[in-house]
């Protein structure tokens, strides 16, 4: 472990280096810059409040803070892990030049998505602020579901960019399960409108348990008991081990492939 850490901190400087580039490749030239990062979930919410306040008759109090809360954990997860996919591939010719750790890459993706999602966390606040939502001493909890889904999208993230290394088709098989997934996840409907059978399988969903607690702290104005944290802890961690020790046991096949 602690030449993990020592071999971490050394490589710290281009893992940051990575991530800035990636945030000015996404916004060069764009008028608006980092404003995207806000606007783009602020214009999701009118669009889908719209759509299941009005058409559905959805009766969800604060249902846009509602979405924003689900939206926002769901976009990272998806974003992180489908840019960590391919991360290894993308960076093929670095990767025959010199030595870099291999996990740098799926990480720095991770890591990159992570400052989205506290960028689009700022239209979170402006609507509560719109819509004068008390902001709760609760909500200042904020950074530990976001911890908690960070760590799950790295594990998850570390076993999709190694299996896509030697089954290509893993992201076109990826797209449709993260649609899936969309809809066994309560971003837009409340759990009460599901059926009994239903309601037990999305319990088995990761993102139910970390969007759960991210609405209760903003919300709810309560923090989640034991057993939540435990919940969300067990399923960040094991998802963690699970992808470090299928991307430790590929990566040394991965030049062989790329």
């Amino acid at each position: 472990m602690k030449q993990y850490l020592t071999n971490f901190l050394k490589y710290k400087s281009l893992l940051w280096n990575l991530v800035v580039r990636d945030l000015k490749i996404k916004y060069r030239r764009s008028v608006l810059g980092f404003a995207w990062s806000i606007l783009n979930p602020l214009l999701m919410m009118i669009v889908i409040t719209a759509v299941f306040q009005n058409l559905f008759r959805t009766n969800i109090e604060n249902f846009p803070i509602y979405y924003l809360t689900g939206y926002l954990f769901f976009s990272f997860v998806t974003e992180s892990t489908n840019l960590a996919m391919t991360s290894i591939i993308g960076s093929a010719s670095l990767i025959k030049k010199v030595y870099i750790p291999k996990y740098i890459f799926p990480l720095e993706k991770c890591i990159f998505s992570f400052v989205n999602m506290l960028f689009s966390f700022i239209a979170t606040i402006i609507v509560m602020l719109v819509l004068k939502v008390p902001i709760t001493p609760t909500f200042f909890a904020f950074p530990i579901p976001m911890l908690y889904l960070f760590v799950f999208s790295v594990g998850l993230s570390f076993f999709l960019a190694a299996a896509n290394v030697f089954f290509r088709d893993v992201a076109h098989l990826y797209s449709v399960f993260t649609t899936a997934w969309m809809y066994l996840t309560p971003i837009f409907y409340p759990m009460e409108m599901l059926p009994e059978f239903m309601v037990e399988v999305v319990t088995f969903n990761p993102l139910y348990h970390y969007i759960l607690y991210f609405r209760a702290l903003v919300l709810g104005n309560h923090i989640p008991d034991l057993r939540t944290n435990m919940i969300c802890i067990g399923f960040s961690v094991i998802m963690l081990i699970l992808g470090l020790i299928f991307f430790k046991k590929k990566q040394d096949k991965f030049i062989l492939y790329v």
